[in-house]
């Protein structure tokens, strides 16, 4: 990938950078381009996703942080679901005749997998990243998207249900909470199994 595909802020911030927001604004099109990833697959369409969420989230530095993560990870949300629909459309649709499974998790959160946010982080960019990538490859786009969503953008189940109701495509209509969350909870067992291997 291209210097400037690994820094897609680079187009957008001013020069000079006397208060270093460069690197600030580094760090988030970092996270934006993992959650890109995880959603659509590594590579230059990604880095293009994390540029148009920017600029159509309109994120300043002046911005509050937390409000300016949230929109540009909404923002670019959107735009990968709507990629997703058009390069295999129904791949988001709501899961039919989903079962409640008897899982090792009762939650939907990633403590109930035994699972810190920043565990998550640091399998998502450090030496697990290789088995995280093939794990979520493994998955149903359905799935793997709602993981991301949730454990990665942040969303709660009914945030995502909506994200995925409004862009999803017109078969997207079944998406609710209690779908959401069942089927993160689904993917956090996947996802617990496959640290348990990694880890024995």
């Amino acid at each position: 990938m291209s210097q400037e595909a690994a820094n897609p802020f680079n187009s957008l911030m001013p020069e000079p950078d006397p208060a270093g927001l460069k690197e600030i604004f580094e760090l988030v099109a970092a996270g934006l381009y993992s959650l890109a990833s995880m959603l659509v697959g590594e590579g230059e369409e990604s880095a293009r996703l994390v540029v148009e969420a920017i600029a159509s989230a309109q994120v300043s530095p002046c911005a509050d942080p937390q409000n300016a993560r949230r929109c540009s990870r909404r923002a670019l949300a959107i735009a990968a679901l709507k990629l997703l629909v058009q390069r295999c459309p129904g791949c988001v649709d709501a899961p039919q005749g989903l079962v409640t499974a008897t899982t090792c998790i009762e939650g939907d959160d990633l403590a109930s997998a035994g699972i810190s946010t920043g565990e998550l982080e640091g399998m998502i960019s450090g030496q697990e990243r290789e088995q995280v990538r093939m794990w979520l490859a493994s998955l149903p786009t359905w799935m793997r998207t709602v993981f991301a969503l949730r454990a990665v953008a942040g969303f709660n189940a009914a945030e995502t249900a909506a994200l995925l109701k409004l862009h999803g495509g017109p078969q997207a209509a079944a998406w609710t909470p209690e779908v959401v969350s069942e089927v993160f909870r689904q993917g956090l067992c996947s996802l617990a199994s496959q640290v348990l291997r990694n880890r024995e």
